[in-house]
């Protein structure tokens, strides 16, 4: 089954940073642009970054100057470091193929992988 896989999520205190991992089951990551996204208890599922193989990335406004994607082919996996998180980012975070249209990120699959919870708490 042709998949993204998220990892890296956990909790951390107001302030505090994680690394999310993405990884492909099954294919190569390498030439697919890839996209993290969140979803909030109860709210839609949000694009928050979108890195192209070429090497540009774009991010949402509230992840600017805070979130940094990177990419490692040789390890298959695609990365989202993240700072100052605050308690409003809490969130099940998932890595998908994606695009950047119109200022929102945009998922390519209708059917998400599997996710990883990023908990902030004091």
């Amino acid at each position: 089954q042709l998949q993204f896989v998220a990892s890296g999520g956990g909790t951390v205190q107001p302030g505090g940073s994680l690394r999310l991992s993405c990884t492909a089951s099954g294919f190569t990551l390498e030439n697919f642009e890839v996209g993290w996204f969140r979803q909030a208890p109860g709210k839609d599922f949000e694009g928050v970054s979108v890195e192209h193989p070429e090497g540009w990335i774009y991010y949402v406004e509230a992840g600017k100057g805070r979130w940094t994607s990177t990419r490692d082919n040789a390890k298959n996996t695609v990365y989202l470091q993240m700072t100052a998180l605050n308690p409003e980012e809490p969130a099940v975070y998932y890595c998908s193929p994606a695009t950047a249209e119109g200022g929102r990120i945009m998922p390519k699959w209708k059917s998400w992988g599997q996710g990883t919870q990023v908990t902030v708490s004091s």
